[in-house]
C-alpha cells in the first residue's frame, strides 16, 4: 500500500460539485436512465411522461442571464478559507465565525462542512436602488474578480459599482446577484431550517418569484412588514401635488425549506391591557368527525370542538369546582388567577342552542398577544447606535433578535452573508446574554473600502463584535463566563495548494518545483483548515497540537484526522500518531502528509506503521 497524492481533479481538493452531487441521486432515483455511466435523457423524458411540460407558452419567470447564473450556483469553488488569529477573539474556543470574502465564492467553501446545518438566515442583502452597492460577479473566475475588486492585485476595471438604472439590464444584473447566492444558501439551512430576507418594494416581487423557484411556492410562510423611519421629504413639494406618499415600512420575505420548520409562539404586550376574560364559543368550522363528541350533553352535527375530549372533560370538572366552591366567594377571573392562568374552563349556556349547543370556554385576561406578520412596533434600522462605530442606519437590533426568537431551539447556528455592519452577530451575542441562550454565527462581508479611520467595512464589523462582547462582559460578568463571546475571523482567497486553484502558472509550476506543491507564503495552519474545508469539517472542531519527533503534527476531531505537513518525516513520526489514535478511539481516522515531506523509504516504512494501528486512510498533498 502506498500514499494515495490528492490531485487537482480529486474531489477533496474542490469545493462540493452540486452538479454532480445532483446527478448521483438522480441516477438513484431513476437507474434506468443510466447508459454507460451516462444519463440517456430520452429515456428520462419517457419516466417523466406528463410531467414534462413541452409548451412554448408556459408560466415561468426569467431575464437576461438567468442561466448562466443557475450555472454558476453549480460551479465549485478553488479557492479557500484562511485563519486570522490576530484579528479574533478567543480562537481556540469560540463557535462563532466571521468570514471576510465575496458571498458567492464562500457560501460555496461551505457547501461540504455545514450543507443541512443551518437553522436559520437572516439578510439584509443591497436593494436595487440604483445608488447601493451592488456585487459585480465575473462568472469566468470569480475568485480573480474578487481579489481585483479589493486591491489584492491590478485591474482591469471590473470594479464595484452602482447598479444605475441607465444599464439596460437594471433588474436583470440584481437578479443575476441574488439568484445564485438564494441556490446555494438553500442547501445550507436544516430540513427543518428558515430564511428571513428584508427588502424594500423595489425588488419585492420579483424577489419573491425567485425565491418561489428556490424554496418552493408552498415553502413561503410569510411577508412581514416592519416600520420605517419617516422622513419629511415631501412636505416641500405637498403644495403642488405629491407623486408618492413617503414610505414608512420594508418587508421581510420568509421562506421554510420544508414543511418541517414551525415557528415559535412569539407574543407582544397589548397597548390596552385587559382585566377581565371572556367566554368563546367552544365549536368551530372546521370538518373532522374525530373531533365530534358529546360534552355537557350535546354534540355537534358538524364542524369541531376546539380541543380533545380528555382536554375538555377535565376543562368541564375545572369549572364545576369553582362553581361548587369559590363562584360566591370570587370571580372566575380572580380564581383562575389564583391559579396561575393554567386552568382551562368550559361550560354551557342554560338551554343553549345553535351548532355549538351553547357550549364555551374560558380566555383568561392576557397581556399579551401572539404577533402576526405585521412588525411595525419595531423600526427597520436602529437610529441610536450602541457603539460609536462609523456606520450609518445599521439593522436594528431587536429586529434580529425577534427573528432569532421564531425559533424554539437556542442552541442553533444563525448565518447572515450580507452581515454588514455584523448586526446579527451582535444580536446572537446579545439574545444568548438575555435567555441563556448557545446559539452560534457565522457572518460573511465583502471587505468592501470606506473612507474614514477604518479601511474597510469588515474591520467595523469585527470591532462591533468585540465591544459588544466587552459590553456583555461588563453588563453580565458571571453569567458571561460561561458563554461564547468570541469569533474566528477566515479569509477569502486562492488555495494554498498550487495544483489544486485552478491556475495553470501554478500547475506548471508545481511540477517542476522541489520545494513542494504549497505555497511559500502560506502557513501549516492555512492548508490545515482549507483541508477541513475539503474534507466537509466543521471549522470550529477541536484541534489538538502535539510535537512528535521535532514534527508538528494536528489532531483534529479528538483522532478522527491528522495531519503533518512538516519535512524530513520518519516512520517515527507516524509511530507517534498512531499511538495518539490508539488514546482517542476514534471510529475512523485518517492521516495527510505533505507530498515531500519524506523520501520514498520513510514513506513505505511509515504507510506499513500507520497499519499496523488499524489507520488505512492515508493521503498527500
Amino acid at each position: 500500500m502506498s500514499i494515495e497524492k490528492i490531485t487537482p481533479d480529486d474531489a477533496l481538493s474542490q469545493s462540493k460539485d452540486l452538479v454532480h452531487d445532483n446527478i448521483d441521486k438522480l441516477k438513484e432515483l431513476f437507474p434506468e436512465i443510466v447508459t454507460e455511466g451516462k444519463i440517456d435523457f430520452k429515456v428520462l423524458q419517457q419516466v417523466l411522461g406528463e410531467e414534462l411540460e413541452e409548451e412554448e407558452e408556459y408560466y415561468r419567470f426569467t431575464w437576461a442571464g438567468k442561466s448562466q447564473a443557475r450555472r454558476e450556483a453549480h460551479k465549485p469553488s478553488t479557492g479557500t478559507l484562511r485563519p486570522a488569529k490576530e484579528e479574533s477573539l478567543d480562537w481556540d474556543t469560540t463557535q462563532n465565525m466571521y468570514i471576510e470574502g465575496d458571498n458567492l465564492e464562500v457560501l460555496k467553501l461551505m457547501q461540504k462542512s455545514y450543507a443541512g446545518k443551518i437553522k436559520i438566515i437572516y439578510i439584509d442583502p443591497p436593494y436595487n436602488t440604483g445608488k447601493d452597492f451592488v456585487y459585480k460577479d465575473n462568472y469566468k473566475d470569480n475568485l480573480k474578480n474578487y481579489q481585483e475588486v479589493t486591491g489584492q492585485i491590478d485591474s482591469d476595471g471590473n470594479k464595484i459599482s452602482t447598479n444605475s438604472d441607465s444599464d439596460g439590464r437594471y433588474h436583470s444584473n440584481w437578479l443575476n446577484m441574488m439568484y445564485p447566492r438564494l441556490r446555494l444558501a438553500r442547501n445550507l439551512l436544516k430540513e427543518d431550517g428558515v430564511i428571513f430576507i428584508s427588502i424594500d418594494d423595489g425588488e419585492l416581487n420579483n424577489l419573491k418569484k425567485i425565491c418561489d423557484e428556490i424554496f418552493g411556492e408552498s415553502n413561503f410562510r410569510n411577508t412581514i412588514i416592519t416600520r420605517r423611519r419617516v422622513k419629511s421629504l415631501n412636505v416641500q413639494f405637498a403644495e403642488d401635488g405629491l407623486k408618492t406618499f413617503n414610505v414608512g415600512f420594508e418587508y421581510i420575505l420568509v421562506y421554510s425549506k420544508s414543511e418541517d420548520f414551525l415557528f415559535n409562539d412569539l407574543r407582544k404586550t397589548k397597548e390596552i391591557k385587559p382585566t377581565k376574560g371572556s367566554w368563546n364559543v367552544f365549536w368551530s368550522g372546521a370538518d373532522r368527525p374525530t373531533m365530534r363528541y358529546e360534552i355537557l350533553g350535546f354534540t355537534p352535527k358538524t364542524g369541531q370542538w376546539r380541543w380533545s375530549k380528555a382536554k375538555a372533560i377535565e376543562a368541564e370538572k375545572n369549572y364545576k369546582f369553582y362553581e361548587d366552591n369559590f363562584s360566591k366567594t370570587m370571580s372566575i377571573e380572580e380564581y383562575w388567577k389564583n391559579t396561575e392562568g393554567k386552568l382551562k374552563f368550559l361550560r354551557r349556556i342554560e338551554n343553549g342552542t345553535g351548532k355549538n349547543g351553547g357550549v364555551q370556554y374560558y380566555v383568561g385576561p392576557n397581556e399579551t398577544t401572539l404577533r402576526t406578520s405585521n412588525w411595525t412596533d419595531i423600526e427597520v434600522s436602529q437610529i441610536r447606535k450602541d457603539f460609536d462605530l462609523p456606520f450609518e442606519n445599521p439593522k436594528n437590533v431587536d429586529l434580529i433578535k425577534t427573528i432569532l426568537k421564531t425559533d424554539r431551539n437556542k442552541d442553533n447556528i444563525v448565518l447572515d452573508f450580507f452581515s454588514g455592519s455584523a448586526t446579527t452577530g451582535d444580536a446572537v451575542l446579545r439574545l444568548n446574554s438575555e435567555d441563556g441562550g448557545n446559539r452560534k454565527f457565522i457572518l460573511v462581508q465583502l471587505p468592501e473600502q470606506i473612507d474614514n479611520q477604518f479601511k474597510t467595512l469588515t474591520e467595523i464589523g469585527r470591532q462591533r463584535l468585540l465591544l459588544s462582547s466587552k459590553k456583555i462582559k461588563k453588563e453580565h460578568p458571571e453569567k458571561s463566563k460561561e458563554m461564547d463571546l468570541g469569533f474566528k475571523v477566515f479569509k477569502l482567497d486562492s488555495s494554498n495548494i498550487k495544483s489544486w486553484d485552478g491556475n495553470p502558472d501554478n500547475l506548471n509550476e508545481s511540477l517542476f518545483d522541489a520545494v513542494g506543491n504549497i505555497k511559500t507564503d502560506r502557513t501549516e495552519e492555512d492548508v490545515l483548515y482549507e483541508i477541513l474545508l475539503k474534507y466537509g469539517l466543521d471549522l470550529t472542531l477541536p484541534i489538538e497540537e502535539k510535537t512528535i519527533e521535532g514534527k508538528k503534527v494536528f489532531n483534529i476531531g479528538l483522532g478522527s484526522l491528522f495531519i503533518c505537513l512538516a519535512d524530513g518525516i520518519t516512520s517515527k513520526v507516524a509511530e507517534g500518531i498512531g499511538q495518539w489514535k490508539e488514546d482517542c478511539s476514534p471510529e475512523i481516522c485518517r492521516v495527510i502528509f505533505k507530498d515531500n515531506g519524506f523520501t520514498d523509504v520513510e514513506k513505505t516504512n511509515s504507510v506499513q506503521t500507520l497499519k499496523r494501528y488499524g489507520i488505512n486512510e492515508i493521503r498527500s498533498i
